[in-house]
C-alpha cells in the first residue's frame, strides 16, 4: 500500500474542513479519489468516523455535495469518509468500451473483489476499502480506528450491509438508505455478479446481505440496524427487496428498524430528509 495521499482541495465547512484527496491504490492498481469531512472537534484529537458508500454512477463528490450531512456531522463530532464507487481512468474506459454487453458503466463497483476476467484486474473495491483506504485515512487523519460506522445508498447500501456482515468487528454501527438487500434475486445484482463473480451462484451468496444475515449464528449488531426506504421509489419492487432482509433479521433476532416512507423516491432529496436520523443512530453507537 502506498502511504502517500495528495490533497486536491480543502474548503472550510461548518467549522471544520471538507477535503478531497487522490492517491495511487495498490489494491486497485490505478489512482483513486476520496473525500473526507473533518468536524471542528478533529482539531483536538481523533474523532469517530462514518464510511459512506454511494450508489450507481456516483463519485466521491456526490454525497458531500448532495446529502446535507456536514452540518449534522459538525454538531455531533463525526468525520465522514466517501470513496469513489469504482476504478476510473483511460484503462477502465477502454475496458468497458471493449465489453459491449456490460451496460452499467463506470460507477458500478458493487463493493466486492471481482474474480472474473477482465474485471478482476482493477475491480477490487472490498480489498481497497477494508485493507487500504481505511488504514490510509486513519494513518494520515485524526480518526479513531476503533470508532467506525458504515452506511450507504442503493448499491452503496448493499455494500454497507455486506461489508458490515463480512468483516465482523470492523464496524460498530451500520445503516442504509434504499439498499439492494438481496442482489442475487434482482436484475442489477444478477448482471453485476455474473460479470464480476461468474455463473456460480453459490459465490454470489457471499455478497448478498439477506443470505449473509440468514447464516449469522447470533445477531451481529445487537444495538440495531437502521434502514430507510421510500415507497415511491421506482426500484423498490424489482431491485431492492427490503422485506427479504427484514425476514432474515427476524429469523435470527437481529434488531432492525426498517422505516417505509410514503411519497419518497430513490434520490438525494429522500436521503437529505432522513440524514439526521442516520447520524444520530451512528453517534449513539460510536
Amino acid at each position: 500500500m502506498s502511504d502517500v495521499i495528495e490533497l486536491l482541495s480543502s474548503h472550510a465547512c461548518f467549522g471544520g474542513e471538507q477535503r478531497f484527496y487522490r492517491h495511487d491504490s495498490t489494491a486497485i492498481g490505478l489512482p483513486m479519489k476520496f473525500s473526507v469531512y473533518l468536524p471542528p472537534q478533529a482539531s483536538q484529537g481523533p474523532v469517530p468516523a462514518l464510511l459512506y458508500l454511494a450508489g450507481l454512477t456516483c463519485t466521491e463528490e456526490t454525497f458531500m455535495t448532495k446529502a446535507g450531512a456536514q452540518r449534522l456531522a459538525s454538531e455531533r463530532g463525526l468525520a465522514l469518509i466517501a470513496p469513489d464507487t469504482s476504478p476510473r481512468g483511460a484503462a477502465v474506459e477502454a475496458l468497458e468500451g471493449a465489453t459491449a454487453s456490460w451496460d452499467f458503466g463506470v460507477g458500478a463497483g458493487f463493493y466486492l473483489d471481482a474474480t472474473q476476467a477482465p474485471w478482476r484486474a482493477h475491480w477490487r473495491m472490498e480489498s481497497y476499502l477494508i485493507q487500504e483506504l481505511l488504514p490510509l485515512v486513519q494513518q494520515h487523519l485524526p480518526i479513531a480506528p476503533e470508532r467506525l460506522g458504515i452506511f450507504g445508498h442503493s448499491m452503496g447500501g448493499h455494500g454497507a450491509l455486506t461489508l458490515a456482515l463480512r468483516h465482523p468487528g470492523r464496524f460498530k454501527t451500520v445503516s442504509a438508505f434504499a439498499p439492494i438487500c438481496a442482489p442475487t434475486q434482482c436484475p442489477w445484482g444478477e448482471k453485476a455478479f455474473t460479470g464480476y463473480l461468474g455463473p456460480d451462484r453459490s459465490a454470489w451468496l457471499e455478497h448478498d446481505a439477506t443470505a449473509l444475515m440468514q447464516h449469522q449464528p447470533i445477531a451481529p449488531y445487537p444495538a440495531g440496524i437502521l434502514i430507510d426506504q421510500g415507497l415511491a421509489d421506482k426500484f423498490l419492487a424489482d431491485q431492492l427487496h427490503p422485506q427479504l432482509f427484514e425476514e432474515a433479521c427476524a429469523h435470527i433476532g437481529q434488531p432492525l428498524t426498517l422505516r417505509r416512507h410514503a411519497g419518497y423516491d430513490h434520490g438525494y432529496y429522500f436521503i437529505q430528509s432522513f440524514m439526521a436520523d442516520h447520524l444520530a443512530h451512528h453517534a449513539q453507537g460510536l
